[in-house]
């Protein structure tokens, strides 16, 4: 079967077999207005509300039926043919973020963190705090430079010894707008860079619920109904567990499996020799399909088989254990469940300034929903 999908750009996405770079194209002004509202909305890992109702939103003018469960994974649903078979996509919607601990007498809000760290990015930063009332701007406070003893400027800040000034000159007036509890995230949003690649924070991972919710959008537009029925789900709290995959996965209990995720580029000076651990992956080249113990070996067969039919560049990674993605969790659901990990190239990752090529994510959509597309009702899902 070959399908032929409507291009998230402009003007149509050269493949890696063409080897040349477009001079530009822009993603559509619709497409593009969305991944900017789940890019820039403060959902941090247990607070992943407005970025989950953007994803139901939009799955609503398409979807089957679209399904909150008790953990807040949203899921998107699409029927398919053959009531039995069942795939699940997941890409997870939270970010690593911050939660105010502590608001004291002076006004300024203590903070700890939400998900993994490097605290030599925090200090001065600009953040949003998601109160009660709406978001409120704040910075986290740095002590300047001349004021530094030697000493202070070999040792990187603590998390722990970080706070938040939103202007407030006492608690009280603080406590008008902020809680404890309330989470924050750093104050950065959607920015175009040079040919195809836009930065900002959150890409890890709300690019690859973008991917999820695109693929399945792609899936239920198609003129021939797939035979499997597909869920594609927002997942949450994957940043301090892999939580929201394992119980939509328990919930859904699909046979197939596949995670969108991000994964490291090694295509910038800092990365150094990261290649030999990390594989080579480079922005614009094509996703990234994970090879090992975490992956299926015949549905990563069939993914190699599907992109190289319909032309879509991919890139091989391999990982000899379970991977930190929702993969991991998806694959040891219940009986357990085929899976894949697709994976977006990203430079800088967890800085405020993570930065991704819109043609890897066109391609990863597009490589997911002819998967769907083509499979079997009687598809063989041993490994071996």
């Amino acid at each position: 079967m070959n399908f032929r999908f409507e291009s998230l750009t402009d003007s149509p996405i050269e493949t890696q077999q063409e080897k040349k770079i477009p001079p530009g194209g822009s993603m559509k002004k619709k497409s593009e207005s969305l991944l900017k509202q789940l890019l820039e909305s403060v959902s941090p890992s247990g607070y992943e509300g407005p970025a989950a109702d953007i994803f139901r939103e939009e799955a609503r003018g398409f979807a089957d039926e679209v399904i909150r469960d008790r953990h807040g994974n949203t899921m998107a649903k699409v029927e398919g043919s053959d009531g039995d078979l069942r795939v699940m996509f997941a890409g997870h919607c939270d970010e690593i973020g911050f939660l105010v601990t502590h608001i004291d007498a002076k006004g300024f809000l203590w903070i700890a963190p939400i998900g993994g760290w490097d605290p030599q990015i925090a200090q001065g930063q600009r953040v949003q705090v998601r109160g009660r009332n709406g978001v409120i701007p704040g910075v986290i406070g740095k002590k300047p430079i001349h004021l530094m003893t030697p000493e202070d400027r070999r040792n990187v800040v603590q998390l722990k010894d970080l706070w938040v000034d939103i202007g407030a000159a006492s608690k009280k007036e603080a406590e008008k707008v902020v809680d404890v509890g309330d989470p924050l995230v750093l104050g950065y949003g959607y920015q175009k860079l040079a040919g195809h690649t836009i930065a900002a924070r959150g890409m890890d991972n709300r690019i690859g619920s973008f991917v999820v919710l695109e693929a399945a959008r792609k899936v239920a537009k198609a003129k021939q109904q797939a035979a499997a029925t597909l869920y594609s789900v927002a997942t949450v709290q994957e940043e301090i567990g892999l939580r929201g995959a394992t119980t939509s996965a328990y919930g859904v209990d699909a046979q197939v499996g596949i995670a969108v995720d991000v994964t490291f580029a090694t295509d910038h000076p800092s990365q150094g020799d990261a290649k030999r651990q990390f594989n080579d992956c480079e922005l614009g080249k094509g996703p990234v399909l994970t090879r090992g113990p975490n992956a299926h070996p015949r549905l990563f067969d069939r993914i190699v088989k599907t992109a190289k039919a319909h032309n879509i560049p991919l890139q091989i990674s391999a990982e000899g254990r379970g991977t930190g993605t929702d993969g991991n969790a998806m694959q040891l659901s219940r009986a357990g469940m085929a899976t894949a990990i697709l994976s977006i190239p990203n430079r800088y990752m967890h800085s405020p300034s993570e930065m991704v090529d819109l043609r890897d994510v066109e391609h990863c959509i597009d490589l997911m929903a002819h998967v769907v597309l083509e499979l079997e009702a009687d598809a063989d899902l041993t490994p071996f």
